[in-house]
């Protein structure tokens, strides 16, 4: 996991070019008039979701990780907070292949995520999104999905 601001992306292009590539959409795109849904930047290599929720309490949330695509995951407005645990540390569930999601059960850590920031979460990251910090708000955020491997 890479827990860090946007300003500072360009530190992390070197790690593949399709960092670079969605780190660049993140930067070139018009962030305060973007609507919910789904954006393709390259075909299924690298797409964005752009997500509008109210925040959860944490007994409301569930633990995911993905094996095919690496999630960015950058918060617009609002805070939110997000539970962090490394695969080993938790029981996985049946891995769902046609939607590249494997839940998880267990005890992980949390980190505040506010508007600027992002949060990379890799095939081994366990992660619980949307999660109250003090009151439920409303979080505007995107997540880009970064194919692990090229179709």
């Amino acid at each position: 996991m890479i827990i860090d601001r946007l300003k500072n992306a360009s530190l992390y292009y070197g790690m593949s070019e399709k960092f670079a590539s969605a780190f660049n959409y993140l930067k070139n795109a018009d962030l305060s008039n973007i609507n919910p849904g789904k954006y393709e930047i390259d075909g299924s290599n690298i797409y964005a979701l752009v997500q509008r929720y109210m925040t959860k309490p944490r007994e409301n949330g569930f633990w995911e990780a993905h094996r095919r695509y690496i999630d960015i995951q950058y918060v617009v407005k609002g805070v939110e907070l997000i539970g962090y645990a490394n695969l080993d540390n938790l029981k996985a569930g049946e891995y769902d292949e046609a939607k590249d999601f494997l839940p998880l059960h267990g005890d992980g850590d949390s980190i505040i995520v506010r508007a600027g920031t992002f949060v990379i979460f890799m095939p081994q990251d366990a992660h619980m999104p949307c999660l109250t910090v003090a009151t439920p708000q409303t979080v505007e955020k995107i997540v880009l999905k970064v194919c692990v491997t090229s179709k």
